[in-house]
């Protein structure tokens, strides 16, 4: 969805109501245990060698190198963390490693990382940062820009995006259900919003959840965990989910999880993880807070009760007959019901 101008409203975001740095707070800013919530992304894109990438964050960023092997590199910095650059090609990466350890096909490995370089994408992994000094990461961005890091808009194939991992408040049923009726019921209204690329949309990375599962989610009153767990991963056996839950449910039983997606990439963490967004960092006039402004909406929603239970009653009322709910009205009647409101 553009605007009349025909701008990307997904970088129009960033401009509205929003904290320092124009990153949007969300109504619950601490944890359980009374800290700051904290908030991780991931970048991909192109245009730049490993070396490259890590020139350009220690440019914009300060800090300290640690090589691990040719497709992975590591920067300390001072009061924020470790950054992971790293090739995003599972088996360069192991043989690598490898290389890295028995210094074996060293000199061989560096040639195939610098080709790689070309065709596979880079990733920067960002540290947790605390949730009110997401404006830290902005050199970041405006380094890699500089450098000629190049997103989304290059590839046919690779279909780079932002990955955002949002601590969750409280680890536990209540907020768990609280956040996924948000997610479900915006889900439609987040692709339009964030003009998710045509190659992301049709890549099988970041598939929306099913009609099926968004019914039966919104038809639950006040599930205890098992059955969230059971409604998930009956429907959601995947990592390829725009919000995937299963590194924050590993965190609660990462047994059950295994049991169901025998994926060793999966890493427990009390968090969400986010990958609707494209990553567009060579436009000057995007932030990693157009991104994130629009997963505060999810924010905002999660945390009006009320409206949820509304909302719900009114998605599953409007469920025709094989036909299911028109995705098109619905789109249209969440971005009504989100201005009326300003959370949009």
């Amino acid at each position: 969805m553009t605007n009349q101008q025909g701008q990307d409203p997904s970088l129009a975001q960033a401009s509205g109501p929003s904290g320092r740095d124009g990153f949007r707070q969300p109504p619950s800013l601490h944890n359980a245990d009374g800290a700051l919530r904290t908030v991780g992304f991931e970048l991909e894109f192109s245009g730049l060698s490993l070396d490259q990438t890590l020139e350009a964050l220690q440019s914009g960023l300060g800090g300290e190198r640690q090589p691990l092997s040719a497709a992975e590199q590591r920067l300390e910095v001072e009061g924020l963390g470790g950054f992971k650059v790293e090739l995003d090609w599972s088996y360069l990466k192991r043989k690598a490693a490898q290389a890295a350890e028995d210094k074996s096909d060293a000199e061989w490995i560096e040639l195939v990382s610098q080709a790689a370089a070309v065709l596979v994408p880079v990733e920067v992994v960002c540290p947790p940062i605390p949730i009110t000094e997401l404006g830290a990461l902005h050199p970041m961005t405006e380094a890699l820009r500089r450098a000629g890091a190049v997103g989304t808009d290059e590839s046919l194939l690779a279909a780079y995006g932002v990955h955002i991992n949002p601590e969750i408040p409280r680890l536990e049923a209540e907020t768990l259900f609280a956040y996924l009726r948000a997610f479900a019921l915006l889900q439609w209204w987040l692709v339009e919003s964030h003009a998710v690329d045509l190659t992301r949309k049709v890549s099988p990375y970041i598939d929306l959840y099913s009609e099926a599962y968004v019914v039966q989610l919104l038809a639950r009153d006040a599930p205890d965990l098992d059955q969230i767990f059971s409604d998930y991963l009956e429907h959601n056996a995947s990592r390829n989910r725009s919000l995937d839950m299963l590194p924050l449910l590993a965190e609660l039983d990462a047994e059950r999880v295994r049991r169901a997606v025998d994926d060793p990439k999966i890493g427990a963490r009390p968090t969400f993880h986010y990958r609707l967004p494209n990553c567009h960092i060579e436009r000057p006039d995007w932030s990693l807070a157009a991104s994130w402004n629009l997963w505060c909406v999810v924010e905002a929603l999660a945390h009006r009760p009320d409206d949820l239970r509304a909302l719900g009653d009114e998605f599953l009322a409007a469920s025709r007959p094989i036909l299911g709910v028109s995705r098109s009205d619905w789109v249209e009647r969440m971005d009504t019901w989100l201005n009326d409101r300003g959370l949009a």
